[in-house]
């Protein structure tokens, strides 16, 4: 029986963009000769919903459940007509495709309005440097908000854009309250994900259906379909991977699971997906099946099977993602303005892509660094990645990429910079990273050239003790001079900060938002989100908690999830009474406001002052010239050639020849003087370094190259004119 695949990620992930995985497997699977086809029932779901006729539908429900409704569900049920008249167009902007309707969302008398869109007024401000189009997104964003609060109240209160159900897959040790979920009567969302299934399941005829769960809001959905699958076509075969199995997961022991799946596969999915297909393929029941990283039933057991001998597949063989069969043109921008990268996250198209497996650094205590996903790193070459960036381009018509990576490799992320830049692509980008002392001036100024247009990156907790404990490898001065860096080149900067970390105090707490205020009050830090430290099983301090001051409350296992440990911290502070005044402050800190309010406004009960001096990051980015020659350097230029003028200069009768260069750049022209020797040097030399070239040259190369025309390299070197050159495109990486 030769395999066709239907690969599926359940409801809910993204409205702008599809969660990558399928796509990924997707690829893979064009490799080994296997047909699948792919589809987001998220978006499928969302778009049913959020239409002319779904929304009459939902109304006509609501009206004939008779529930007791809230005053703001009452109002939307009155203004039906206005909604149901308005979503379509409004569905069609924000999928791109009806742009001059933004000048009638922005009049505020086409839209609907009900409770969410009472935060305008505190808003407002906001939208002084929002063009039309922004704010016209913004607004249809609370329009649909508003939207999803009537289904929440009146239809499900599990429907949610980025996740359905969430609580039922967070931290579940036990199956049970999942599995009572399931037997209850189909919801009016599920009736929903239900015709859309079966018109997949219809069209497309598997025999093998692969659901990748990446997150808890798609675990409810996922057993959903499986359930209807296994009910309409118990012959085929359903198989679960994704983050959550991959993290939650593996050690499951609940044999319930199997009335819903198949196959529970771990970790990198190709091979393991790879050896089910060829085990539905084989007729020959007497024949051994081998497996990789896959729990399954049998004989009422649970097994996790890892039989194979075959390795995995290497990140230079697992073929380029394949977004086909998906409704690229379909998806929705959509725009919340409160957190910069969380927007950005959130509006318009990217196609997802990796840099490396893993994580090349492997060491935050916090972090699953134990599993293979962090723990097997492997990066691939920068000229495959960029021919998979040129393949998706010509597949998608987008230019936009987010790199997935965990931490993407700085010298990496210089050669693929390169790389693009030689090819001459036009691509916008942005990467997850660690704030390394690699990123220095001149290595930003080269991704922003390239089109790096952000980065995200983990600051944690802004204490250097715990950076230490957390094994961050960086300190709070060294994040603040990188984050400046990126920022000087026009790349904005996300951090992910942390807050409860084991045996913080308060005073440590307190001293972190000083540290965070003031990276955004001097403007090096755009955008940022705090989140409590949760303790995993399978990260250094799940693993050995007493190392770390902490104590599990239970050692038993559940038979389902096991990742996310209960424990009670040695210092006793209640860390959730921080919650709301770190975000709070956090918020207005992103927005220019409240930068010269005292800490102690941001929370209704006493804090300590802050013992961090107001002057710290200022005085971290104090810089001091180095006048060193760096031998092993790479030297590239960003620019042009320039145009050249041969001229005299005399002096006390002495005359000699001299060259001016001018260069001309997109927004402005420079001319240097140099003397005839070292200028026609220099210009042969711009040619050799021009970033089109495949041949980097080193600062060594150089100076012996300049050493045979003319003497004092370093004086020439560090001279006025070579620091007008090092400004404007003349790097050193």
């Amino acid at each position: 029986m030769k395999a066709k695949v239907f690969l599926t990620t359940p409801p809910f992930t993204q409205l702008n963009t599809p969660y990558p995985a399928t796509a990924y497997i997707k690829g893979f699977l064009n490799t080994i000769g296997v047909e699948s086809i792919q589809a987001d029932l998220g978006i499928e779901v969302i778009l049913k919903l959020f239409s002319k006729q779904g929304l009459a539908d939902l109304f006509s429900f609501v009206e004939q459940s008779q529930l007791e409704v809230s005053d703001n569900s009452k109002r939307i049920l009155a203004l039906q007509q206005d909604y149901i008249k308005t979503i379509d167009a409004v569905i069609l902007f924000l999928q791109g495709k009806n742009s001059t309707l933004a000048l009638q969302i922005c009049s505020e008398h086409f839209l609907p309005q009900a409770n969410r869109f009472a935060q305008l007024e505190e808003m407002e401000w906001a939208f002084g440097t929002m063009g039309n189009q922004d704010k016209a997104k913004h607004l249809a964003t609370l329009y649909l908000e508003d939207i999803s609060d009537f289904i929440v109240a009146c239809v499900d209160e599990n429907f949610g854009f980025s996740r359905y159900a969430e609580r039922l897959g967070r931290s579940a040790n036990s199956f049970d309250e999942l599995y009572d979920a399931l037997q209850q009567k189909a919801t009016y969302i599920d009736n929903i994900l239900f015709s859309v299934l079966e018109n997949k399941m219809k069209e497309i005829k598997p025999n093998l259906v692969l659901l990748s769960v990446p997150f808890p809001g798609n675990l409810y959905a996922a057993f959903r379909c499986a359930q209807w699958i296994k009910f309409y076509y118990p012959d085929i075969k359903i198989a679960m991977g994704g983050g959550f199995p991959n993290t939650e997961l593996r050690s499951l022991a609940e044999k319930r699971v199997f009335e819903f799946f198949d196959f529970i596969t771990l970790d990198d999915g190709e091979l393991p997906v790879e050896l089910i297909i060829r085990n539905l393929e084989v007729t020959d029941e007497k024949l051994i099946k081998e497996y990789k990283r896959t729990f399954l039933l049998e004989d009422e057991l649970v097994l996790y099977q890892n039989n194979s001998t075959k390795s995995d597949y290497k990140q230079n063989e697992v073929g380029t993602p394949d977004y086909s069969d998906l409704p690229l043109d379909q998806y929705i921008s959509v725009i919340e303005i409160v957190n910069p990268m969380h927007r950005m996250w959130s509006d318009g198209r990217w196609n997802k892509l990796t840099m490396a497996h893993g994580c090349y650094w492997g060491k935050c205590t916090f972090c699953d660094i134990s599993l293979d996903y962090i723990k097997i790193y492997e990066p691939i070459a920068a000229k495959l990645i960029v021919d998979r960036m040129e393949t998706l381009i010509n597949q998608t018509g987008e230019t936009g990429f987010h790199f997935v990576d965990e931490a993407a490799p700085p010298a990496l992320m210089r050669e693929v910079a390169l790389e693009i830049l030689r090819r001459k692509l036009v691509v916008t980008w942005w990467t997850n990273i660690r704030f390394e002392k690699s990123f220095t001036r001149d290595m930003c100024l080269l991704l922003s050239a390239s089109g790096c247009i952000a980065v995200s990156g983990g600051l944690e907790v802004a204490s250097d003790r715990l950076l230490k404990l957390i094994d961050k490898g960086v300190t709070v001065e060294q994040v603040a001079q990188v984050t400046r860096n990126f920022t000087q080149a026009g790349i904005m900067v996300h951090a992910y900060l942390m807050y409860g970390y084991p045996t913080q105090t308060i005073q440590e707490t307190i001293d972190s938002l000083e540290m965070v205020r003031q990276l955004f009050e001097i403007g090096v830090l755009q955008s940022g989100f705090w989140h409590q430290f949760a303790m995993t099983a399978h990260s250094p301090v799940g693993m050995y908690p007493e190392d770390f001051g902490v104590k599990k409350d239970s050692e038993e296992m559940g038979t389902f999830a096991n990742n996310d440990i209960s424990y009670s911290d040695s210092t006793g502070i209640d860390h959730d009474q921080f919650s709301f005044g770190l975000k709070k402050s956090l918020y207005n800190f992103m927005h220019g406001v409240g930068l010269d309010f005292p800490l102690q406004d941001w929370f209704d009960f006493k804090i300590p002052k802050t013992k961090i001096h107001p002057d710290f990051i200022s005085n971290a980015l104090e810089e001091s010239v180095d006048f060193k020659i760096k031998a092993g350097s790479k030297i590239v230029w960003l620019g042009g050639k320039p145009e050249t003028t041969m001229f005299t200069k005399s002096k006390k009768g002495n005359i000699w020849e001299m060259i001016s260069l001018t260069f001309h750049q997109k927004k402005q022209s420079f001319t240097i003087q140099l003397g005839k020797k070292e200028g026609e040097w220099l210009v042969g030399l711009i040619n050799q370094i021009s970033v089109s070239n495949q041949k980097i040259m080193t600062l060594k190369q150089i100076q012996a190259d300049f050493e045979t025309v003319a003497d004092d390299f370093e004086l020439f070197w560090f001279s006025k004119s070579m620091g007008l050159l090092k400004a404007n495109g003349l790097l050193q990486l």
